[in-house]
């Protein structure tokens, strides 16, 4: 251990951004907090150094070209990575408002009389949310800004707040409603103008919901290579009984989805259009959990505007809506009982072989099964 304090207090100061980050991970609690005690003693300055409570890890920045630390008994190294967000196509101008159209076809409407979501909390690790958008005012939540603590998670990207209406947009005059009109949306803004985040940032956004009571964690990003870390803190989340609900991608694959989606403890989410076929976009095969409209879905935009976009994103949200109606109906579920009730009630997707291919999401068949 003495040799990584070593190490990190000879690290050279950076200029400006780091040129890249690299998490530490303590397989025992105890060296966790003996190093995090070090650090404070060392007086190693805040910015290089970002605890990971949630996984018994800490995030490095590094300048350019630094050797990688010693290896180091119990102690894992793994870059921490970049991911970029991206939905499919650039965002149209909406000229409808109203019921869209996958909150239609996933028949969310028939179960308003039972239940609108109310009080479930959902946690969207995005870009942030536009709190002044007309039809999220009501549906709310404070959140946290993860890029800069002092500031309201403000969405400066758009992709968020996209996200949050088809969860939770509750029906303005002249607006538009989504899954669950009566569930709270707290936004965790890990994600940059640019939708770029650190995995460091997404653990981070993983660890205040659970903290902070959420019932399920909407994640509508991806990246391509594995995460030990970031899938301690899925699996860590899980067993405290979040529901996470991850996109599988926009690659078209046959046979992979992204992670987060592809670990066994997310709910994973393809995308279909409004013939209800699999959309060109999006990843498919046996990682997929269950199908959700995502073509040229209609949702809240910037500046109290709507917007049309396409992507694996769009149509997890409608599963994370499904979800708050679900908890709303019956709250003492868990995860497992949750996939469970998904897969059971199902519809077919066209054009795809019954009993091999996941079918795509029904809330009242979700609600009538769970009752069953």
């Amino acid at each position: 251990m003495d040799h990584l304090l070593r190490w990190l207090r000879d690290l050279p100061a950076s200029a400006g951004s780091p040129a890249k980050r690299l998490m530490l991970t303590f397989r025992h609690p105890d060296d966790y907090r003996v190093f995090l005690h070090a650090c404070g003693e060392a007086l190693l300055p805040s910015e290089r150094l970002v605890p990971l409570p949630l996984v018994q890890a800490v995030s490095v920045a590094l300048p350019a070209r630094q050797p990688l630390p010693p290896p180091t008994a119990g102690v894992m190294a793994e870059e921490d990575r970049r991911i970029t967000m991206k939905a499919s196509g650039l965002p149209k101008t909406m000229p409808e408002k109203g019921l869209p159209w996958g909150v239609q076809q996933i028949r969310a409407p028939l179960a308003w009389n039972r239940t609108t979501g109310h009080r479930i909390k959902i946690g969207v690790i995005d870009t942030g949310v536009d709190h002044s958008h007309p039809d999220l005012k009501a549906s709310l939540g404070r959140g946290i800004n993860l890029i800069d603590r002092g500031q309201l998670p403000h969405d400066d990207n758009g992709h968020g707040t996209h996200i949050a209406g088809t969860i939770a947009a509750a029906n303005q005059p002249g607006g538009m409603i989504g899954v669950a009109p009566r569930s709270i949306v707290y936004p965790v803004k890990a994600f940059d103008q640019n939708g770029s985040a650190y995995v460091s940032d997404i653990i981070l956004g993983i660890e205040w919901c659970v903290r902070s009571g959420m019932n399920i964690i909407n994640m509508s990003f991806g990246m391509k290579s594995r995460s030990k870390s970031l899938h301690n803190a899925v699996i860590n989340a899980t067993n405290a009984g979040v529901v996470i609900i991850a996109s599988s991608g926009n690659d078209g694959r046959r046979r992979s989805v992204d992670y987060p989606a592809r670990y066994p403890q997310t709910i994973s989410v393809g995308a279909t259009n409004r013939l209800r076929r699999i959309a060109a976009f999006s990843n498919r095969g046996p990682y997929i959990d269950i199908y959700a409209p995502g073509d040229r879905i209609h949702s809240a935009w910037l500046k109290g505007k709507y917007h049309e976009m396409s992507g694996t994103s769009m149509a997890t949200s409608h599963v994370s809506g499904a979800v708050a109606l679900l908890l709303a109906h019956q709250p003492g579920l868990d995860p497992g009982e949750i996939r469970a009730i998904l897969k059971r009630s199902m519809v077919p997707l066209r054009g795809a072989k019954e009993g091999r291919t996941p079918g795509e999401l029904d809330v009242l068949k979700m609600m009538k099964a769970a009752e069953a």
